[in-house]
């Protein structure tokens, strides 16, 4: 899948990178490159969603993310 967004980074517990998506949708990635952990970059992902993925962060749904690009 493609996801277009920005790039945020949310306090909760010990803190996570996170992306909202145009569409409004919240993504977990599993790992985010830290060239890419800049609060409110514009981002391209071709991503997959991870199912079953347990989290203690109950935010967004997780996903791997296979390529990424700013924008």
């Amino acid at each position: 899948m493609k996801i277009h967004g920005k790039v945020t980074h949310q306090a909760l517990g010990p803190g996570f990178w996170g992306i909202e998506s145009t569409d409004g949708q919240q993504w977990r990635p599993a790992e985010l490159p830290e060239k890419y952990q800049k609060e409110g970059m514009n981002v391209e992902i071709e991503a997959e969603e991870l199912e079953g993925q347990m989290s203690v962060f109950m935010w967004g749904k997780a996903i791997k993310i296979k390529s990424i690009k700013a924008l």
